[in-house]
């Protein structure tokens, strides 16, 4: 018995030291290092609350404001991602992985590659404004469709998509098809079949999926930078001109838990509201 516990212990081990050593080790760091101050560009462990009732009053507006736009990209990512991964499951037949491939096919392009496509297609003189202009609908090129926050939210949700889709294409396919050929046979319509069946064996999956796509957008800097203006600077801008700009690392890192704490907060939310949502249609 314990010759067997030690060669469980033995397999563990690389990747437990793998996992302490860059992402824990790391994290605890910045943890200890957000109680701090600078002082002359120099760290000080003078532990202190201060940098926490910082982030709490001057940079409360951005944390805010990134939260709702990071949910606004997880819940039309999860959409999407759903609708496609209902599509491939249910009405695709043979065709299913054949498109699911596609869909993936695009995780292999670059992502400043696709930040400046949307930066063409949504420009002044991209394609979306001047195909507008062709057809009569506006009479000048829409500005806001660049360097705004819908910009943002488009680029991300094209970006974020793919990695939506996998946890919910993967519940789907645990779908047993018995219940639902005999909600069918019982009459049931195809709404309450989604709802009284699909959705409650899928709520990891969609959980999942929404919990990646908020993750990914509230700790995102570089998309706000390129097409978000001036006008939607979000918190991952904040921390980093901290860490880059102001040599500030405490703030930076006392930014960073605030909004990691947050961001726990909202997905708990999101995911008792899912469960109270689907029983509240159910009744």
């Amino acid at each position: 018995m314990s010759s067997i516990r030690s060669r469980d212990v033995a397999a563990v081990a690389p990747s437990f030291l793998v996992w302490t050593g860059f992402f824990f080790a790391p994290i605890l760091y910045l943890l200890v290092v957000s109680f701090w101050r600078v002082r002359q560009y120099k760290l000080v462990t003078d532990a202190s609350f201060d940098n926490y009732l910082l982030a709490a009053g001057e940079y409360r507006h951005a944390i805010v404001f990134t939260l709702v736009l990071a949910a606004l990209v997880g819940v039309v990512t999860t959409v999407f991602a759903f609708a496609m991964a209902y599509m491939i499951r249910f009405h695709a037949g043979r065709f299913g992985n054949v498109l699911l491939f596609i869909a993936l096919t695009t995780l292999f392009g670059g992502y400043l590659v696709k930040i400046y496509a949307w930066k063409g297609l949504l420009g002044s003189t991209g394609i979306i404004n001047q195909a507008l202009l062709a057809a009569g609908l506006i009479s000048e090129p829409i500005s806001w469709f660049l360097y705004s926050p819908f910009a943002v939210v488009i680029t991300l949700v094209h970006f974020l998509l793919p990695y939506a889709l996998l946890p919910i294409n993967a519940a789907l396919r645990g779908v047993d098809d018995a219940p639902i050929e005999a909600a069918r046979d019982l009459g049931a319509r195809p709404s309450r079949i989604l709802i009284d069946v699909i959705l409650p064996q899928c709520e990891r999956g969609i959980l999942t999926a929404f919990a990646l796509a908020f993750f990914v957008s509230a700790g995102d800097y570089v998309t706000p930078q390129l097409v978000g203006g001036t006008d939607t600077f979000m918190i991952g801008n904040f921390i980093q001109s901290q860490f880059v700009n102001r040599m500030n690392a405490p703030v930076g890192a006392a930014l960073a838990f605030a909004t990691l704490l947050m961001t726990l907060f909202v997905v708990a939310l999101v995911s008792l509201l899912y469960r109270r949502i689907l029983k509240a249609c159910a009744t």
